[in-house]
């Protein structure tokens, strides 16, 4: 589903969540009105934690077992922007209703959620953005 022409706000900050302004396909400002740390989001990648390798794979040769559910991360900084990858990490379900990826930066709307994560999002505005650097990167 291509978001073109489209400007959403996102009125997030009763729930705790910085508000945002998805415009065409992808959020252009930074979460945090900072860039990333691109070192902090290989990190959060390879964690077991963020799920991130449970269902890619990419340029890991230190982490076994990575997925093959989804696409692959080698070249995601080719493939998208940093807008468009921050827009996927945030609610992937905007691109594909039917998509597995979590909406990492979401917490209403959300079925079968872990006690945990109810009412919050899964990563925090900061890990957002150094995913989005990290992946930025990858551009083989």
């Amino acid at each position: 589903m291509l978001l073109v022409g489209l400007a959403f706000i996102s009125d997030t900050h009763a729930e705790g969540l910085v508000p945002y302004k998805i415009t065409a396909d992808g959020i252009a400002e930074s979460l945090t009105g900072a860039p990333g740390d691109a070192a902090r989001g290989r990190a959060l990648v390879v964690a077991r934690t963020t799920t991130c390798i449970l269902c890619h794979s990419g340029p890991f040769p230190e982490t076994r077992f990575q997925g093959d559910l989804a696409p692959d991360l080698a070249g995601a900084g080719n493939r998208w922007t940093v807008s468009q990858l921050r827009l996927r990490l945030v609610d992937a379900a905007r691109f594909n209703p039917q998509t597995i990826m979590p909406s990492y930066y979401r917490n209403d709307g959300l079925v079968r959620v872990g006690r945990t994560f109810a009412g919050k999002p899964i990563l925090s505005a900061a890990e957002i953005e150094d995913i989005v650097a990290f992946l930025a990167t990858l551009r083989d």
